[in-house]
């Protein structure tokens, strides 16, 4: 008998779908309610941080350097009060052989598909991830396709995604190319289903715990070279498990640094809208994504995500489209760096924050990446032209997302504007009220005092405001 291949009929599947790519059954971490045991599940991911590096430094992945950025410091400086302008500095993840930060999940993912013997894996990304799996496949010469959301239903694709898309093509990937909306997960799955290659997400336990060699390199780097741990570490947030990886990273070297996450405000415009889908001007690192998997992170695409931000950010930025454009463009001016836009908006807020901070105090942005043809500024700017986006300079706070990018007539103009955590908070803590409809118990009130970095009184009082 033939499969139901209708979208209700994947769909239905999906657990079992899911289950049988992911080389790990999330049901044993289960408690039958709201909880269920993180800890245990990233333990038995299976890898210890030394197993990590091993496997990544064979593969052309990681200790990338740390840069100091004097003249972009020496810029805040000018800007700051008197005694203030912290160092500021950059992991440059660009060295790492895919380009980005991304090589580090893809390195433990991909590993953990070919030792269990799958023959390919699949991932579904519009973003610098597709390039890093296809990177690793080729390496352990397993079989990749990168299922990419591209085009508008017009077929009119972003400079940046376009871009991402050939890199994948470059290094031995199959790409699947579709329009946005809800046809991403369900080709995903068929696909899976169809192949049994593994599903090399970016959420599982093994991706995310590849990412925590980040965090340990820069405390440690920081201690070699400056004796001291970074005062704080800047994370561009999207689905949260660079924030994530990065954070534990931090502690299990015993690090005690501040998490900044930053995301681009592209309040307004709805991620999953085919009008609005080219209005935006960054397809990563952005509130679209950012808010949403913060304030409920199981929307990925696996039972239980690892990538599970709010539990490490000591606090939620976010900046503007102008802004981040115009920082690429300082950066590259004043200290000779090319560099693509997700990293750039931590840059961005952390060049507004290094001028709040001691200049004895030192800043980092963990990680850059690659930049290529369609992921300068030009093509961006000019793509939103095209889309009807006006292209001015003035002040950045009075940017409306869709309608204009405004380049900061002067670097002052740079601030950071702070997300209201405990709301998001109460977000969280509503969601997973909402989506198990069950009266929380003792387990299910620490579990989410663990999620929101809080206690169990502000649960207990969030849920009684509810």
């Amino acid at each position: 008998m033939s499969k139901d291949m209708s979208y209700a009929g994947v769909m239905a599947r999906r657990p079992e779908i899911m289950k049988k790519a992911a080389g790990l059954d999330f049901s044993v971490f289960e408690s039958g309610s709201i909880a269920f045991d993180y800890e245990r599940m990233m333990r038995e991911a299976g890898f210890t941080i030394e197993e990590i590096q091993k496997i990544q430094s064979e593969h052309g992945v990681g200790n990338t350097p740390i840069i100091e950025l004097r003249n972009l410091t020496a810029l805040a400086r000018k800007l700051a009060p008197a005694g203030k302008g912290a160092r500021i500095f950059i992991k440059d993840e660009a060295a790492n052989a895919s380009g980005s930060f991304k090589a580090r999940r893809a390195s433990t993912a991909v590993y953990q598909a070919w030792k269990l013997g799958y023959k390919g894996v699949v991932t579904a990304t519009s973003g610098n991830y597709g390039a890093a799996v296809a990177s690793q496949a080729a390496m352990y010469g397993l079989k990749c396709i990168v299922v990419q959301e591209c085009y508008d239903s017009n077929g009119v694709g972003q400079p940046e995604i376009i871009e991402k898309a050939r890199k994948c093509e470059a290094l031995g990937a199959e790409v699947v190319q579709l329009s946005v909306g809800p046809e991403l997960f369900y080709s995903f799955l068929t696909i899976l289903e169809e192949t049994g290659y593994f599903n090399a997400s970016l959420y599982t336990p093994f991706a995310i715990a590849g990412v925590e060699t980040l965090g340990y390199e820069i405390a440690m780097q920081f201690r070699e070279k400056y004796g001291k741990d970074p005062d704080v570490v800047m994370c561009t947030n999207a689905g949260g498990g660079n924030l994530t990886g990065t954070a534990r990273g931090l502690r299990k070297a015993g690090a005690e640094s501040k998490v900044v996450a930053v995301s681009v405000d592209l309040s307004g415009l709805h991620m999953a809208s085919d009008n609005q889908f080219n209005k935006k001007s960054f397809t990563t690192g952005h509130t679209g994504f950012g808010m949403p998997f913060t304030t409920w992170p199981d929307r990925s695409d696996v039972p239980r995500s690892a990538a599970r931000p709010m539990r490490y950010m000591d606090k939620y930025v976010t900046v503007h489209e102008g802004e981040v454009f115009y920082m690429t463009e300082v950066l590259a001016c004043l200290e000779g760096l090319e560099k693509g836009p997700a990293g750039n908006t931590a840059l961005t807020a952390a060049f507004a924050m290094a001028q709040e901070l001691d200049q004895d105090q030192m800043i980092v942005v963990q990680e850059t990446e690659y930049t290529g043809a369609g992921k300068h500024v030009q093509p961006q700017l000019s793509f939103a032209r095209k889309n009807g986006i006006e292209i001015i300079f003035g002040d950045p706070k009075d940017e409306v997302p869709g309608k204009n990018i405004i380049l900061p007539s002067h670097p002052s103009m740079i601030k950071v504007n702070e997300a209201d955590l405990n709301h998001m908070r109460k977000s969280l803590i509503k969601n997973a009220l909402t989506n198990y409809n069950v009266t929380p118990n003792e387990a299910d009130i620490a579990f989410l005092a663990e999620e929101t970095n809080t206690d169990a009184e502000f649960v207990k009082g969030v849920i009684a405001s509810l």
